[in-house]
């Protein structure tokens, strides 16, 4: 039995801070802020005689903000993508008829990846020669149904 996620450890204090960060920067205030602070740096551009020192500001801080907020966006894809891989999992694993050779696929090679493709491709081509793409649930499967159709379409 999986245990429940609030009997297990806490999240850190890192992640606690780059959850709410992330969530917050992805908000429309701070995206109206962002733009506000462009305008005013841009309107103080006469003001500075549009200096070195007054581009300098703005790409700094673009650049620093940039840096730090693709680790913490990268961290929240990380962490969605596990959960997404988490959830498929559950449905494979509690589907009947289902494939459990793809538990976990996001850790096979490429190769492997691409031979499997190769075998969803035979599937899809078997569903769209006999006109049923929704029937069929596994390449075996697949195998054996169009094996069963054509057999009995020469006894007829």
């Amino acid at each position: 039995m999986i245990p429940h996620p609030a009997a297990g450890k806490k999240t850190s204090v890192f992640g606690q801070f780059a959850e709410k960060t992330t969530k917050y920067s992805g908000t429309t205030s701070v995206f109206v802020g962002a733009v506000a602070l462009v305008l005013l740096w841009a309107a103080t551009g006469p003001l500075f005689k549009y200096s070195e020192t007054w581009q300098l500001v703005i790409n700094t801080s673009t650049t620093i903000i940039t840096f730090l907020m693709v680790f913490l966006i990268q961290r929240a894809q990380n962490k969605d993508s596990l959960v997404v891989h988490l959830k498929l999992n559950e449905l494979i694993a509690a589907t009947k008829g289902a494939s459990n050779r793809l538990i976990n696929a996001q850790d096979f090679s490429e190769e492997e990846i691409r031979l499997i493709h190769q075998f969803y491709c035979l599937l899809a081509d078997k569903a769209r020669a006999d006109n049923d793409l929704g029937e069929t649930h596994s390449v075996e499967e697949a195998e054996d149904n169009h094996h069963d159709k054509l057999a009995a379409h020469r006894a007829d």
